[in-house]
């Protein structure tokens, strides 16, 4: 006879976002300290030994850079509120909503980001101004928070059904159950994905650039068309990006060995 649990197939699972160093992986860990260290190492190479147009370049971005967290911190938290109703509406006993939930996961999922930020930013232009920044924030939010609702959806569905019918015991109403045990139990499930989902967020909002939102792939193409440097100028500007990917993703690393130590 075949045992059931061992013939079922695995789930692989592939994101945008940059892999997670682990110790346990010896590899992949090895491989994360290379490319972070050797990232830093030749920015500072290239800033000391080249500083025009190097330095000049790295002392033009930062504002570029707190741009691009205002735009990605923005745009996960609208997509953490919009990810838990969609994710709470595709587990609904109810059919409308179910079906409304599931109806934007499908067409959200179908349009590519790019295409999003056109629409909300000059199709819809027409008849309502929404500010560049806003219209970042929002088309980023809703394109995420279509996978941020399966996210919530999967770590919800993760809990065993015994947690919901233990509380429902105790006198608790199915909301009060999901908000006080379902929910808490979920959350250290799905915060890993969401920080995968956060640096993929942060890769993507250099296509917020061509809205005119001065994030630091726009602040380098200013540069790059001042000095015609455009060599220089994206080294430096993928550097960057490199190293605050790699630096989160170390982050997010903790935290998952963190919780997987208090669970």
């Amino acid at each position: 006879m075949i045992d059931q649990d061992r013939a079922r197939p695995a789930i692989v699972e592939v994101g945008d976002g940059a892999a997670i160093p682990s110790k346990s992986d010896i590899g992949l860990f090895t491989a994360w300290r290379i490319a972070f260290i050797g990232a830093i190492g030749i920015l500072v190479v290239l800033t000391i030994t080249k500083p025009d147009p190097y330095l000049n370049i790295l002392k033009f971005v930062p504002d570029g850079i707190l741009v691009t967290f205002q735009v990605t911190v923005g745009a996960i938290l609208l997509a953490l509120v919009i990810g838990l109703v969609a994710g709470l509406g595709r587990i609904s006993s109810n059919r409308i909503i179910n079906g409304i939930a599931s109806l934007y996961v499908e067409i959200i999922r179908g349009i590519p980001l790019l295409v999003q930020l056109f629409y909300i930013y000059y199709a819809l232009g027409r008849f309502v101004h929404v500010p560049d920044m806003a219209s970042a924030i929002i088309a980023m939010a809703v394109c995420y928070g279509a996978y941020m609702g399966e996210v919530i959806r999967a770590g919800i569905q993760s809990i065993p059904k015994g947690q919901m019918e233990a509380a429902r015991s105790l006198g608790m109403t199915k909301g009060q159950a999901m908000r006080h045990v379902i929910l808490p139990q979920a959350a250290k499930v799905v915060l890993p994905p969401i920080g995968n989902e956060f640096i993929a967020l942060l890769k993507d909002s250099s296509l917020v650039s061509i809205l005119a939102v001065a994030d630091i792939l726009r602040r380098g193409r200013e540069f790059a068309s001042e000095s015609f440097t455009y060599f220089e100028t994206y080294t430096v500007i993928a550097l960057v990006y490199l190293i605050i990917t790699l630096f989160l993703s170390k982050l997010i690393g903790i935290m998952e060995e963190r919780i997987s130590a208090g669970s």
